[in-house]
């Protein structure tokens, strides 16, 4: 049996490799490197990145507006963007781009491009609670039996109802 040691090529760390296994994909989408879509959570927050995930970043075809610091032509990064968060990500779009540029080490991104839709790969949303039962509703209701006003009734019944259920 063959002994492995820390400097064997079996040992490396998986993040090491999926730069090799789905760099060529992102690099389609204009990615340099694939740490960008990997650690997506880790550079704009756990916050952000539940509602928003980096689709491609497009470089601009010539060379009309370089950043004045190195001479480099930054980029656009287009995100996919789920429900109403378009409109908080719009107004932290410098917060965002600066954090992704700090990442990076370099003025790589100068704006944001949102499109609107649900997040590939995300797990959906888990459904709402349960009705309470028919026991349940009628134990609230012979509790709500004094109330004379029907849309406080109803409320408290329903309220209860929802008590009763849980243990």
């Amino acid at each position: 049996m063959r002994n492995f040691n820390a400097k064997s090529a079996w040992s490396r760390p998986l993040a090491d490799l999926v730069d090799g296994c789905i760099g060529p994909a992102l690099a389609r989408q204009g990615f340099a490197q694939a740490d960008l879509v990997t650690v997506w959570p880790d550079i704009v927050g756990e916050r952000i990145a539940a509602y928003t995930e980096p689709i491609k970043l497009q470089w601009p075809r010539g060379t009309a507006r370089a950043d004045a610091a190195d001479g480099r032509v930054p980029a656009t990064l287009v995100l996919r963007v789920e429900g109403g968060g378009a409109l908080e990500l719009q107004h932290m779009a410098a917060t965002v781009i600066e954090r992704i540029n700090a990442h990076l080490g370099w003025r790589c991104v100068g704006r944001l491009a949102v499109r609107q839709g649900p997040l590939v790969g995300r797990r959906p949303r888990e459904p709402g609670p349960k009705p309470p039962s028919p026991a349940a509703l009628d134990a609230a209701r012979g509790a709500t039996v004094g109330i004379a006003d029907d849309a406080l009734r109803g409320a408290l019944t329903r309220l209860g109802a929802r008590i009763v259920k849980s243990p």
